[in-house]
């Protein structure tokens, strides 16, 4: 069994549930406190083993891939100020670590995925929505790896959603549970609450074999005529081994404009240097 090497990250969405402040800025370079959503989602990944980043990439995203490069003129100046560089440290890059390609045109998911097939290759590789900041220790990847590691195959991450938000959500039916780890029958995207099959929804963490690719390529859409990852993925139910994982780990969906505040609210809370003001300004409130 192949281990898990490489990370996709489909980041070419217009955040249009953000604007205006996504305008101009994409929404993963948003800061929660003061790292921005993609650096959460990098920290993740690199915890869990990956070794190669690709970020599926469209127009006016250049400052994701700018953002873990050598800040030389800044860094300099910190140097000459006496001032650390400590904070700089985890977005600088490794060469070679992060590569981009191009989505050209928003076709959904699956697409967004299928956009970076020549840099899988023939391996597992895994997937993260950095809207989805999945705050865990360890971090939400590494239990999917870790679970990988006995389960093989397929692995999504999943949650128990309202009944009323299987709209929302790719919907699992359920099969064996052994631990945290749900087999899965069968995949639907985005179903009405009384057709859905259970309520366990899969949020934005996957583990992939790369046969999904060949499936994703029919480029046959799903759901709002856009190509679904859910619809390619239940194709190989039965194919091979797949399974959900329950993962110990608290979801905020920063996607949402509420979701966003809370979580600048709930990491702000776990900072000792931080907490004192937010808990002193709450309990004013």
């Amino acid at each position: 069994m192949k281990p898990v090497r490489k990370a996709v990250f489909p980041v070419a969405g217009l955040g249009t549930r953000l604007l205006p402040a996504t305008k101009t800025m994409p929404k993963e370079m948003l800061t929660i406190v003061d790292r921005p959503l993609i650096q959460y989602a990098v920290d993740e990944a690199r915890e869990a083993g990956i070794e190669q980043i690709i970020f599926v990439t469209g127009r006016g995203k250049s400052s994701l891939v700018d953002y873990f490069d050598l800040g030389f003129e800044l860094e300099v100046a910190m140097q000459s100020a006496g001032k650390s560089l400590d904070k700089l440290d985890c977005s600088r890059a490794d060469y070679g670590e992060i590569v981009s390609v191009r989505q050209q045109r928003p076709l959904g998911l699956g697409h967004a995925v299928w956009c970076a097939r020549h840099i899988v290759g023939d391996e597992p590789f895994a997937v993260l929505l950095p809207d989805d900041l999945m705050i865990g220790q360890p971090g939400a990847l590494k239990q999917m790896v870790d679970a990988y590691a006995d389960l093989g195959g397929n692995i999504v991450c999943a949650e128990e959603v309202p009944a009323n938000r299987t709209r929302n959500y790719g919907i699992i039916t359920p099969g064996e549970i052994k631990g945290r780890a749900t087999e899965v029958l069968g995949l639907v995207e985005k179903p009405a609450p009384e057709d859905a099959p259970s309520r366990l929804g899969v949020v934005g963490r996957y583990i992939l074999q790369p046969e999904v690719m060949d499936i994703i390529g029919r480029a046959e859409p799903g759901a709002g005529g856009e190509i679904q990852l859910t619809d390619a993925m239940a194709e190989l139910i039965g194919l091979q081994p797949f399974h959900a994982l329950t993962v110990q780990a608290v979801r905020h969906d920063c996607g949402d404009k509420a979701g966003f505040v809370l979580a600048n609210l709930a990491i702000a809370l776990d900072r000792p240097d931080l907490a004192p003001l937010i808990e002193d300004y709450l309990a004013r409130r």
